[in-house]
Parts: C-alpha cells; sequence; structure tokens
C-alpha cells in the first residue's frame, strides 16, 4: 500500500516562505520532506480545509505554485469531506477545547489512513485521534 500523507497548511507555509524560528530551518525541512515524498511516489492529501487556510495569506494562483513540487509529479490529491466528519470535528472542539479546523484536520487524516503533518501544538492534544509528527521527524 502507498504511503499517504495529509500536511496542515503550516507546513506548506513553512516551505513556500521559507521560515525559520530562532535557529530551527522550517522551510528547508518542510522542503527535505516534500522532496522525500517526490522520491518515494508517496501519495499527499489535501481539502478544501487546507486551501481555505492558506487562501488567508495566498491567492489560488500562489497555492497552486505552493503545491507543484508534488502536484507535478502527479502525487497530490484532493479529498471530499462529509457530514460525519463535520459533526465528530464540531463534537471534538466542544470536548476538547481546540481550534475546529484542527479537529477536522485530524479526523481527515485519520479517515483516510494517512500520516499527519504539522508541528502545531493543539495536535499533541488529539494523538488519540491521529498521531502527528513534524517534517524532521520522517527525514
Amino acid at each position: 500500500m502507498i504511503q499517504k500523507y495529509y500536511i496542515d497548511a503550516c507546513i506548506w507555509r513553512d516551505f513556500h516562505e521559507n521560515r525559520e524560528d530562532n535557529f530551527r530551518p522550517l522551510g528547508e525541512w518542510a522542503f527535505r520532506f516534500l522532496r522525500m515524498i517526490k522520491e518515494n511516489k508517496f501519495i499527499v492529501l489535501y481539502s478544501n480545509l487546507t486551501i481555505d487556510e492558506l487562501s488567508k495569506d495566498f491567492n489560488h494562483k500562489q497555492i497552486g505554485e505552493i503545491f507543484k513540487i508534488i502536484s507535478e509529479a502527479g502525487l497530490l490529491q484532493k479529498i471530499e469531506l462529509n457530514k460525519q466528519q463535520f459533526q465528530e470535528a464540531t463534537k471534538l472542539k466542544k470536548e476538547r477545547n481546540l481550534p475546529f479546523g484542527d479537529c477536522l484536520h485530524a479526523i481527515i487524516a485519520r479517515d483516510n489512513e494517512a500520516i499527519m503533518i504539522t508541528r502545531d501544538i493543539h495536535f499533541e492534544e488529539i494523538q488519540d485521534i491521529i498521531k502527528s509528527y513534524k517534517p524532521e521527524d520522517l527525514i
């Protein structure tokens, strides 16, 4: 079975903006992770939620450029969300006092048997839903 990854918007931003925080090369790690995916022909999943989050800072054309490293290799797959996922995310948000988007990302990754890639600290609180990794954990 081909490995699948669901990548949070913060990682795509790290890659595109070549971000750093103090001494950590977040952009470099994101690039190396995406290159590893491409070399191994793994699949990257994304959803409208990912697009919505990226749309806060980038236009449609820029988002296409961000995804290009994976899409040009034919390894990018859009997944559709369903009503049950929204309902479960709403319940999880209320129960754990977490952002709705993070809850929905976790559920999407779990339901699609994908590895969640993020550096968002909220995911530490939902490891029972989906175990998450940072790019540098896997390169």
